[in-house]
């Protein structure tokens, strides 16, 4: 194969249309629907609150309210106070915003300081003589907007970070194993590889991201709660091989000179012990989504042949025993690494067996959704 060929699709940069998009336009309008039908004298605060309290999860969206009134009700109550007892100047509202940020943080619900501020500063720029029934509506007319972001997120395109979770990982992972694959071959562009190794990185950051909140949402019956809490610790686990399989790719990476010097057979070993690694990788992969089946009990799983390795390396040390060579530790990274990517891979397929025993043909993976 031409090195030059080799070439993988680019992404467009810039910003995709998802559902949090959509959900929030939605929010905005049933915000300000809301806030005009109960004849609010400011529906623009319901419309502002709904943009700061759109949350990824449900379950965020839930803590949301609970730390949205707590800070919009210290804001009004503040604002009552300051312009009660010191009037609505303007150095006044400044040193009120202060007040109500350091109660935010001190509370620990700093999410929420953005939108205290709205409260305090519309209920102080306008006091009329009814100050108190007047800083009553507008909370109410912001928590509005906070409870209509709430039933939108409830109900509209509700997130499924199940599915994001699982096709971020089996892309991530497709990725590397092709780049492994090619790495064992010296068949790839160097540069090209440094340049998607930093990709993949910021991939591992994603996978971390989807598995947060794919553990925030909220199961409400027990038999899928204790399903869940199975594939949380698959997922961990996927995850965990993935980064095993990167540093792997990064060792090869950065030692490929050294493996080009290494004995043929021992090269050869290298490769053929990396594509059972990979190749098994990617039947699990599939076999948890139910489209390779389960092996029998006495059927062998072991993807890897850790003593032949172990005793290649010792063969080889014996030629820089009297040496203070760093060929030799470089070697050394780079066949820890493939063992413990091998026992990486061979947990996962202890996981995802012992989670079928429990859960037959229950893990629906829906098709693949825009990020």
């Amino acid at each position: 194969m031409d090195k030059k060929s080799i070439k993988f699709e680019r992404k467009p940069f810039g910003m995709k249309l998802g559902a949090r998009i959509f959900k929030t336009g939605i929010a905005i309008v049933l915000s300000l629907y809301l806030a005009q039908l109960l004849h609010s004298p400011s529906p623009v605060l319901a419309g502002i609150a709904a943009i700061f309290a759109i949350q990824p999860t449900i379950y965020r969206s839930y803590l949301t309210i609970v730390e949205q009134i707590q800070g919009n009700l210290f804001g009004a109550i503040l604002a009552v106070i300051f312009v009660l007892l010191l009037g609505n100047h303007i150095i006044i509202i400044g040193l009120a915003a202060v007040i109500v940020i350091i109660i935010n943080l001190k509370l620990k619900i700093g999410n929420t300081i953005g939108l205290s501020l709205v409260t305090l500063v519309s209920i102080m720029e306008t006091p009329g003589t009814d100050l108190i029934p007047f800083a009553g509506i507008r909370f109410s007319t912001i928590m509005i907007g906070v409870f209509s972001a709430f039933v939108v997120n409830l109900v509209f395109l509700p997130p499924k970070y199940e599915n994001k979770l699982y096709f971020k990982i089996t892309a991530t992972t497709e990725e590397i194993i092709r780049w492994i694959r090619l790495s064992t071959r010296h068949d790839f562009d160097h540069n090209l590889l440094k340049a998607d190794i930093e990709k993949l990185k910021d991939n591992i950051i994603k996978i971390e991201q989807f598995y947060l909140m794919y553990k925030e949402e909220r199961s409400y019956f027990k038999k899928i709660s204790l399903e869940k809490s199975r594939k949380l610790v698959v997922f961990r686990q996927m995850s965990s091989t993935a980064k095993k399989a990167l540093d792997t790719l990064k060792k090869l990476h950065r030692f490929e000179n050294e493996i080009l010097h290494l004995p043929e057979n021992f090269q050869q070993s290298i490769q053929e012990q990396l594509d059972s690694v990979i190749y098994h990788h990617e039947q699990l992969m599939l076999r948890f989504i139910g489209k390779v089946p389960t092996p029998l009990d006495n059927e062998t799983t072991t993807c890897i042949n850790n003593k032949e390795l172990f005793e290649l390396f010792l063969s080889h040390q014996k030629l820089y025993s009297d040496q203070d060579n760093p060929h030799l530790y470089h070697t050394m990274q780079i066949i820890s690494s493939i063992i413990d990517y091998g026992e990486q891979v061979e947990h996962l397929d202890t996981l995802i067996t012992s989670f079928h025993s429990f859960h037959h043909n229950e893990v629906s993976i829906e098709q693949k959704e825009i990020e």
